[in-house]
C-alpha cells in the first residue's frame, strides 16, 4: 500500500517512479545475447515455477525461492564483464519501495487476520452462514462481493486476500464449498478493489504516471469494472450449483462446535479498519487499530485469552522465566523441549510470509535487471514500431502488453510502474486520453496479479491457507484441502472478465476518448 498519512499519497508513488526512472537510466548491464538475455532470470523463474506448481503439483513457495535464486545465478553468467554491477543490481532491486510497502501490508494483514481468527470469527461467520441459509452453491458468490467491498474499502487487494483466505476459506470449506472456486471468489474480490479503490496503490500509480487526476480515473472506470463484476457475480452462482462440494469428516459436529455468534464482533474490527483507511489514514495505521480492537474484544469478551495471541514459552529452568510466570503471556516449558520459543496469533500470523518475503524481493530484483539489460525497452521498442499502427492496435497493445509484463512480474504495482511509461507514449502518440490510457494500465495490472500461479496475490493467499493445517483453531482443516495456485486460475472469473471487457473494449472502441474529448482534472461521472 501507500501512504495516507498526512502527505498526499502521490508523494510516496512518485518516490517509487523515481526509482524506475533511476532503473531505467542507471548503468546498464551488457549481457551476451542482447537486451534479451537480460530476460532469462524471470524467464527462467516462470518456467520453475510451472514445473513445479503446473506440473508437479509442488506448492512450496520456499522451492519458488530456491527457483530464483538458480535463476538469477545464472542470469549472472551471461553478464559481460564485471558481475559487480549485476550484483549490485540484485541489492537495488531488492531495497525498492514498491516491495517494501507490499511486504508491510501482508505482515499487518497477517496479524490482523490471525487475531480474529483465534477470536472466532470463523465460528461466527459459519453461524451467520446457517442462519441466513448460505449454503455451498451460494457461499462463493457471497463470498466475492463481500471480498470486493473490503477491498475497495481498504485499498489492498492482498490484504483482503490475507484476511479472507484465513477466515472465509476455513468457513465456506466447512459450510461445503468448492475450495478451488471459493479462493478463485476471494482472488477474484481483490482484484476489483485493487481496480476500484481510490486509495489503492495501483489505482494511484495508474492516474498519476498518465498525468490524469485519481477521482476523473475512478469515476470512469466504473462502466468497467461493474460489467466485468456482474459476469463474476453470475458465474460465481452457476459455478457453485455445478461444481462438486467438499464434506469435511464429522463436519456436522465441527459445525456445532465453531458456530458462535458472538465471533461476529470483529466485525467492528473490520469495520474500524475500513473506517481508519477510506478517512485517509495510512493502511499500517488502519490495521493497527484493527489489531488492538480485535484484541481487545477477544480479552473482554473471553473469545481468545491473552497467551493465544502473544506467548513467551521459556525453559522451565530459567530463574527469571519462572519469577514471571505469573504474566498472562509468560509461560515455562520442560527444558529442551521444541515447544521453546515465541508463538501466538500476533507472531504466527508474520511468520507464515516470511518464505514469500524472500521470493518477492528476489523477483523484483529479477525485474531490476532485466529493465537495467533493456529487455523491458527492446520489447515496448519493438511493440511501438511493428505493432500499435493505428488506434485499435494501440490499445490492444497496451492490454496486451501489461498483460505480458505482470506475467514476469508478480507484484502489480511494480509491474504497473514497469509498463507506465510505455502505455503513455503509445496513447500520447494517438491521442488517447489519459483517463482510458490508466485505465488500461490498472485493470489488468490488477486482473492478471491475482491469476497467474505465481503471482503475488495468488501467493499470499496460498500462504495463508496453507498455514491453516495443523492450527489449533481447525484440527479438522486437512493438506487434502488446500489450493494448488496451479489450479485456482481458471476461476479467477473478474479478473478474466475485466481483462476481456479491455480486450473487446480496444478492438471495438468501446470507451475511447481522445484527449480532446475531457480535460484531465474534470471529475467526469460516465
Amino acid at each position: 500500500m501507500v501512504d495516507k498519512g498526512d502527505d498526499p499519497p502521490e508523494e510516496s508513488v512518485e518516490e517509487e517512479l523515481e526509482d524506475a526512472r533511476e532503473a531505467r537510466s542507471g548503468p546498464r548491464i551488457e549481457f551476451y545475447g542482447g537486451p534479451a538475455a537480460s530476460a532469462v532470470p524471470i524467464a527462467l523463474f516462470i518456467g520453475w515455477a510451472i514445473f513445479q506448481t503446473g506440473l508437479l503439483r509442488i506448492s512450496d513457495t520456499t522451492g519458488l525461492v530456491a527457483g530464483m535464486l538458480v535463476s538469477l545465478i545464472v542470469g549472472m553468467f551471461l553478464a559481460k564483464g564485471d558481475w559487480k554491477n549485476y550484483a549490485n543490481t540484485i541489492f537495488e532491486g531488492m531495497t525498492q519501495r514498491v516491495a517494501a510497502t507490499a511486504i508491510v501490508a501482508w505482515l499487518w494483514a497477517g496479524m490482523f487476520a490471525q487475531t480474529i481468527q483465534d477470536g472466532q470469527f470463523v465460528g461466527g461467520l459459519v453461524w451467520a452462514a446457517d442462519a441466513l441459509s448460505v449454503g455451498p452453491a451460494l457461499f462463493p458468490a457471497v463470498t466475492f462481493i463481500l471480498a470486493a467491498l473490503l477491498a475497495t474499502g481498504i485499498g489492498t487487494g492482498y490484504g483482503t486476500t490475507i484476511a479472507f483466505s484465513g477466515l472465509f476459506f476455513p468457513a465456506g470449506v466447512l459450510v461445503g464449498a468448492n475450495p478451488v472456486l471459493l479462493f478463485g471468489a476471494i482472488l477474484s474480490g481483490a482484484v476489483f478493489g485493487d481496480n476500484l479503490a481510490p486509495v489503492s496503490d495501483t489505482t494511484i500509480v495508474s492516474a498519476v504516471t498518465q498525468d490524469s487526476d485519481i477521482g476523473g480515473v475512478v469515476a470512469s472506470r466504473f462502466k468497467y469494472a461493474l460489467v466485468a463484476a456482474s459476469l463474476a457475480f453470475v458465474s460465481y452462482l452457476v459455478a457453485g450449483s455445478v461444481m462438486p462440494t467438499v464434506n469435511v469428516a464429522g463436519a456436522a459436529n465441527v459445525l456445532g462446535e465453531q458456530a458462535n455468534p458472538l465471533g461476529l464482533i470483529h466485525l467492528v474490527s473490520i469495520g474500524i479498519v475500513i473506517f481508519t483507511a477510506v478517512r485517509g489514514r495510512h493502511i499500517v495505521e488502519a490495521i493497527s487499530w484493527g489489531i488492538i480492537v480485535a484484541a481487545i474484544a477477544n480479552v473482554a469478551f473471553d473469545l481468545a485469552s491473552v497467551a493465544e495471541m502473544i506467548v513467551f514459552r521459556a525453559p522451565e529452568n530459567v530463574a527469571a522465566a519462572q519469577s514471571l510466570s505469573w504474566l498472562p503471556f509468560v509461560t515455562t516449558v520442560p527444558a529442551g523441549s521444541d515447544q521453546v520459543g515465541i508463538g501466538g496469533s500476533i507472531y504466527t500470523g508474520a511468520q507464515g510470509f516470511f518464505p514469500l518475503i524472500v521470493l518477492t524481493l528476489l523477483i523484483v530484483a529479477g525485474a531490476r535487471i532485466m529493465i537495467r539489460g533493456g529487455g523491458f525497452a527492446a520489447i515496448q521498442e519493438f511493440l511501438l514500431a511493428r505493432v500499435a499502427t493505428n488506434v485499435r492496435r494501440a490499445e490492444t497493445t497496451m492490454v496486451l502488453g501489461t498483460a505480458s509484463v505482470n506475467a514476469m512480474i508478480t507484484i502489480n504495482t511494480a509491474a504497473e510502474i514497469a509498463i507506465a511509461p510505455y502505455v503513455a507514449r503509445i496513447g500520447e502518440r494517438f491521442n488517447i486520453n489519459g483517463y482510458r490510457r490508466a485505465n488500461i494500465l490498472d485493470a489488468n495490472t490488477s486482473a492478471l496479479g491475482y491469476i497467474f500461479p505465481w503471482a503475488g496475490g495468488v501467493l499470499v493467499g496460498y500462504v495463508q491457507i496453507q498455514s491453516l493445517v495443523g492450527s489449533e483453531n481447525f484440527e479438522w482443516f486437512t493438506r487434502e484441502l488446500v489450493v494448488n495456485p496451479a489450479e485456482v486460475w481458471p476461476f479467477v472469473f473478474h479478473g478474466w472478465f475485466l481483462f476481456a471487457v479491455f480486450i473487446v473494449s480496444a478492438l471495438t472502441g468501446f470507451g475511447l476518448e481522445y484527449t480532446t474529448d475531457r480535460e484531465s482534472e474534470e471529475v467526469a461521472r460516465v
